[in-house]
C-alpha cells in the first residue's frame, strides 16, 4: 500500500494540469483511510477533498424503499441500502465532478455530520471518495481506485462501531449486514470493472488484485 501511494503522489507531482481521482468502494473496505493517506502525502494547499456520502439518499427513504432482486437463484425483497444506485443523487454529483474538472468553484453539501466546506478552482488535484463514486461515469476521472473486502471482515468492522457505539442488536445487524452484502455483490460490485487500481482488504492481507493504471 506504501508503495502504491508513493507511484501515486510522485506522479500527481509531475502532472501540470488538473487531475480527479475517484476512491470507491463499499463500507468498512479502507477507501476513507487510503484517501486520507493520500491527502496527507501531498500538499494539502494543492488538493480538493471530496466525501460523497452527503450524495447518499436519506435513510429514512431508502428504509420505505423495497426492492425485489435474485441471487444464487433465490428471490430476496429489501429495503435498498447503499449499494444500489438508486440510493445516490448522481446526476447532482457529476455536475460537481464536472465544475471541478472545469477549474469552478464550489461548495460541498451542508450536513449535520459533514460541514460544508469550498473546493477551490486554485487546487490542481482532487480526490472524491465514497461509495457514489462507483456509480458515476468512469470518464469524469483520470484515476480510479476501487476497494473492498471480504463479507466476514466487513462484518466485524461494521459491528464493532455498530454494537459498541451505536447499541445495535447483533442478530438483527447479522441479518442487515447478509442483506446489505447481497445487494453490495448484486448491485454494486459489477462496477468495479470500470476501475484501474482494484484492492482487496481483510484483516490479514491487503492485496493489489488489478492495476491497470502507468505511473510515468
Amino acid at each position: 500500500m506504501d508503495t502504491l501511494l508513493q507511484e501515486i503522489t510522485t506522479w500527481l507531482k509531475t502532472m501540470d494540469e488538473r487531475i480527479v481521482i475517484g476512491i470507491s468502494g463499499h463500507g468498512a473496505a479502507g477507501k476513507t483511510t487510503f484517501a486520507n493517506r493520500l491527502v496527507d502525502q501531498l500538499n494539502q494547499q494543492q488538493v480538493n477533498y471530496m466525501n460523497t456520502d452527503p450524495y447518499i439518499v436519506s435513510s429514512n427513504i431508502r428504509n420505505q424503499a423495497i426492492i425485489d432482486y435474485t441471487y444464487q437463484n433465490e428471490n430476496h425483497r429489501y429495503k435498498m441500502t447503499a449499494c444500489h444506485p438508486s440510493a445516490h443523487h448522481l446526476p447532482s454529483l457529476e455536475r460537481d465532478i464536472r465544475m471541478l474538472r472545469d477549474g469552478l468553484n464550489l461548495y460541498t453539501i451542508d450536513t449535520h455530520y459533514m460541514k460544508s466546506e469550498l473546493l477551490s478552482s486554485q487546487k490542481s488535484v482532487s480526490i472524491v471518495e465514497g461509495m457514489s463514486v462507483a456509480f458515476v461515469n468512469p470518464a469524469l476521472f483520470d484515476l480510479k481506485i476501487y476497494f473492498y473486502t471480504d463479507g466476514e471482515t466487513e462484518f466485524m468492522r461494521r459491528s464493532s462501531r455498530d454494537i459498541v457505539e451505536r447499541g445495535m442488536d447483533i442478530n438483527y445487524l447479522r441479518q442487515s449486514h447478509e442483506e446489505r452484502r447481497i445487494q453490495y455483490e448484486v448491485f454494486m460490485q459489477p462496477y468495479s470493472q470500470h476501475f484501474d487500481i482494484i484492492i482487496k482488504t481483510s484483516d490479514e492481507a491487503i492485496t493489489l488484485e488489478k492495476n491497470k493504471f502507468t505511473f510515468k
